[in-house]
């Protein structure tokens, strides 16, 4: 049982921390967050749900600068402040805006907004238990290359949920009448709207891909969507 423990703790360490992660987060977003309403917004959310079959999309406005939309573990949807004055300001069309939603939106439904919890303290636990394992072969480094390790598969999973999300969100985009294009609009714009600068670490290290391959990924599913 002894020789098992390395194993175990981070196994331990890693449900705890889970659960603290989620209870931290639906408290955050509770203490900072009410519904969107906006009568100049609500057509295409009335379009989303028409396209979902369901009587209405709800989106919380989170009450924070930097532009961004995500999909909380319960499944709620929230853009942030940052992004909705960017709407309100005509940087952003309602359809773009609309094509963000959809993204988060496909997040819960594919089940990844609850999965990237899991997978947080999942690798942290995997982090500490191949840490202590490599660390007894190659004391000096055995850490550091868990960490470097974990976070390679970690960015990997992320990239792959976000071509999923693209998917799911230019199909509905599609079927609810506005098309690919302010999907494709908004990402030429991303890169100005939340003011990345150069020197970011590569894109095989960043939990999003690039760009340019989202548009392609995009542009070819609509390409083969026309073709059937």
């Amino acid at each position: 049982m002894l020789k098992l423990l390395p194993i175990l703790l981070p196994l331990i360490y890693g449900y705890i921390i889970y659960r603290f992660s989620v209870r931290n987060t639906l408290r955050e977003l509770d203490a900072k967050s009410t519904e969107l309403a906006d009568p100049a917004f609500q057509p295409v959310l009335e379009r989303l749900a028409a396209a979902l079959g369901i009587p209405r999309v709800r989106v919380h406005l989170y009450e924070i600068e930097p532009v961004n939309g995500l999909a909380a573990p319960d499944g709620r949807i929230f853009i942030t402040r940052g992004f909705y004055d960017k709407f309100r300001s005509n940087e952003v069309s309602a359809e773009e805006l609309a094509s963000v939603i959809a993204h988060e939106l496909g997040h819960v439904a594919l089940g990844h907004s609850r999965r990237r919890m899991i997978d947080f303290s999942g690798q942290n636990a995997m982090r500490m238990a191949l840490g202590a394992v490599l660390s007894r072969f190659i004391p000096v480094i055995g850490f550091w290359l868990a960490n470097f390790a974990t976070s390679l598969l970690a960015a990997r999973l992320s990239r792959s949920d976000e071509y999923e999300a693209d998917e799911y969100a230019a199909a509905l985009m599609t079927k609810a009448g506005f098309g690919v294009t302010p999907q494709i609009e908004l990402f030429h714009k991303l890169e100005t709207l939340t003011g990345a600068v150069a020197g970011r670490p590569p894109a095989w290290l960043l939990s999003h891909p690039k760009t340019e391959e989202r548009i392609a990924a995009i542009r070819a599913l609509e390409s083969r969507w026309q073709d059937a």
